[in-house]
């Protein structure tokens, strides 16, 4: 069986959140899904858990960081296709996050772009080629 990874995330409006997250192509897991918390499905394998912030303090004892003025985690999510890169970054922004908040990276065998959600968590998402990445690794590797 795979492994699942569910990624918690603080909001401060959970309807707004659940909305971002529904343009970004995720769709809302019913079950796992009440007024405080809301499981959003990206694939088999990948969950967000948007959860209020009194939901999120009763899995920690410490404070809540305001992820618009600090950075704990930085979240990638790898996409098909360059052009998958560049649509789900677009559709951040249309849903009100913040594109490329970081620089683009494109390296030919990687692209990589990044948004911020409505609550400043920060996302990349990128493609990359891997047998062109292990190419240009094993060249750098005999230099």
């Amino acid at each position: 069986m795979s492994k699942l990874i569910f990624i918690n995330l603080p909001v401060r409006d959970l309807s707004r959140s659940i909305a971002f997250y529904e343009a970004l192509g995720a769709r809302k897991n019913e079950q796992f899904t009440d007024h405080t918390a809301a499981c959003m499905v990206f694939s088999e394998t990948i969950h967000v858990m948007l959860l209020t912030h009194d939901k999120f303090r009763q899995f920690t004892p410490k404070t809540i960081a305001d992820a618009r003025e600090t950075t704990e985690v930085l979240i990638c999510m790898s996409a098909d296709s360059r052009d998958a890169v560049d649509d789900m970054t677009a559709r951040a922004g249309a849903a009100g996050g913040v594109i490329d908040p970081g620089p683009k990276q494109d390296y030919g065998f990687m692209y990589g772009r990044s948004f911020e959600d409505l609550d400043g968590h920060i996302w990349e998402v990128m493609w990359m080629d891997v047998e062109a990445a292990k190419e240009a690794m094993g060249e750098l590797a005999t230099a």
